[in-house]
């Protein structure tokens, strides 16, 4: 009787720490982002928008204007 009380107690106690380090939650993977310099945008960039508009005719899936020097820097994936 003795050994399934601690049987009982130690499962939901197992259970929480499965969850805790991440060992049942699903596996997500995050692929990799190339960034490279806008070839066309000319100037400091002052809107994402624009910028993300100039990469996209450029080929590239977004784009952020970046740094102190607020540079347009274009990103796709790998």
């Amino acid at each position: 009787m003795k050994l399934s009380t601690r049987l009982i107690s130690a499962v939901p106690l197992l259970f929480m720490l499965l969850i805790a380090t991440g060992m049942m939650g699903p596996v997500t993977v995050e692929a990799r982002v190339c960034e490279s310099s806008s070839q066309l945008f000319n100037g400091p960039c002052l809107s994402t928008t624009n910028c993300a508009s100039i990469c996209h005719s450029e080929g590239f899936t977004d784009g952020d204007c970046q740094g102190f020097r607020r540079r347009c820097i274009c990103n796709r994936p790998c």
